[in-house]
């Protein structure tokens, strides 16, 4: 059985993106709430929750696609899970998992619409930003 290692989410951003530029390429971080719908006795509600994720970008492309990373927007993010794992001070071993977005895009009221209809799947009129970490793109 092959498996893959990827997501595709949309939520709305809860702050702005704290980017932190480097030699090459800038990385993007932002929290992003999530939620779905659950159905309990007295019918239904919403189940949130704000997850981090990072978008890493050239430097020559970050400014414009870093721009759309602003509180209050909804997106939508695709991307991969990245393991980490490291020793704390005591000399605990710890791990936690990355969301690391490979594209990421501004969902529209139309999109909106649709994917709260839960019958037909959002439409992207937009085309999606990649996010690249130090790869140039051959043109």
């Amino acid at each position: 059985m092959k498996t893959t290692n990827n997501f595709c989410v949309s939520g709305f951003i809860v702050s702005d993106a704290k980017v932190m530029k480097f030699e090459k390429s800038s990385v993007a971080r932002f929290g992003l709430a999530i939620s779905r719908k659950e159905k309990t006795d007295k019918g239904e509600t919403r189940v949130s929750a704000i997850q981090n994720v990072e978008a890493w970008k050239s430097n020559a492309a970050a400014d414009e696609a870093f721009g759309i990373l602003t509180k209050g927007k909804l997106i939508q993010v695709e991307g991969y899970f990245k393991p980490e794992e490291w020793t704390d001070n005591d000399g605990s071993r710890r791990n936690s998992v990355k969301w690391v977005a490979t594209k990421f895009q501004e969902v529209t009221a139309e999109e909106e619409t649709a994917e709260d209809d839960d019958e037909k799947p959002a439409t992207t009129a937009k085309k999606p930003v990649r996010a690249t970490k130090g790869k140039k793109k051959a043109e």
